[in-house]
């Protein structure tokens, strides 16, 4: 498929158009936003879809599929870590807790761009492992605590202990290991049972979510100020460069073109659900809205119209 043909493909999908009402919604100051206790629902649901469809497919994984391909997620998400908070130190001169806010956020992953970069291989069939909701679990935390480490000289050992706790129980990491251990249980028989909910549905649940999240984005796009330029700057260059080592990477412990591609989507992505938890218990004094700005704000609408078919193009040069 040409890249013109993927990007056609990606920005005519459900998942893109959904975002865009959304964000637009927001920009033209529409009162359509999701009351919290929707969206909260919204995102255990599409959590713990993800990881019972990861469990599942693990299940019928021998360990040596998955063995390099996980590592190579978690040294992709340490790399993100490390860099960005490089980057925010030396370059966007932010302070330690600012710069290690950042870092947090893309050392970490997102799952809805996970989601819909793994519905866009599907759909160009280019994509032949299913554990990849497996690898999402597993990119959830490293960066995060990673980044809380890079400043725990200047914090209470309690605080970052503290902090820690909170990434590893909070509510994203617990839906997505707890999914794939209930799917991993469970026989085919059972799953068959509950696919209607957790796997039919899952498309339209999504859409749904990704009209709030359009809604969130803007209202963080209109915060955007001239001192933002360079933190804006970094959230479309970093996922590019991050994406690039993610595919190069893929491919290298021998993943399918989609694989690879999907892998460099996740490397690209940062979180905006684990992330700002964590930051909010070990770093109470950084800026977690520049964070917040340039992960959902930026980086998040970029990876899901330009940034997917990109690495996929990447992917499909590269393979």
């Amino acid at each position: 498929m040409l890249a013109a043909d993927l990007l056609s493909t990606n920005l005519t999908s459900p998942i893109v158009l959904s975002f865009a009402l959304g964000l637009v919604a927001s920009l033209l100051r529409s009162d359509l936003r999701f009351p919290d206790s929707v969206t909260s629902l919204l995102s255990t649901y599409l959590l713990f879809a993800i990881g019972l469809k990861g469990g599942r497919e693990l299940a019928h994984s021998t360990p040596s599929d998955i063995v390099a391909p996980a590592l190579a997620a978690v040294g992709l998400a340490l790399v993100a870590s490390v860099a960005t908070y490089a980057v925010g130190r030396r370059v966007l001169r932010l302070g330690a807790p600012d710069a290690a806010a950042l870092a947090a956020h893309y050392g970490s992953v997102s799952a809805v761009t996970f989601t819909a970069a793994e519905s866009f291989a599907t759909t160009a069939g280019t994509l032949a492992e299913g554990y990849f909701p497996a690898l999402v679990a597993l990119m959830e935390f490293p960066g995060i605590v990673l980044a809380l480490l890079l400043v725990a000289r200047s914090r209470a050992s309690g605080s970052l202990a503290h902090s820690m706790r909170e990434v590893v129980t909070g509510k994203s990491v617990v839906l997505l290991v707890g999914g794939i251990a209930v799917g991993l249980v469970t026989t085919d028989a059972g799953y068959d049972r509950v696919a209607p909910l957790f796997a039919t549905l899952f498309p339209g649940v999504l859409c749904l979510f990704l009209i709030d999240l359009g809604t969130l984005a803007g209202q963080h796009l209109v915060r955007l100020r001239p001192s933002s330029a360079r933190v804006a700057v970094y959230a479309i260059v970093a996922p590019v460069v991050l994406g690039a080592l993610g595919v190069v990477v893929g491919l290298g412990v021998g993943l399918s073109v989609g694989g690879a591609g999907l892998l460099g989507a996740m490397a690209a992505s940062a979180s905006y659900i684990a992330a700002p938890a964590a930051v909010r218990v070990g770093l109470p004094g950084a800026d977690l809205g520049t964070a917040l700005l340039a992960s959902l704000g930026i980086t998040f609408p970029f990876n899901l119209v330009l940034g997917i078919p990109l690495y996929a193009e990447i992917a499909a040069r590269l393979g």
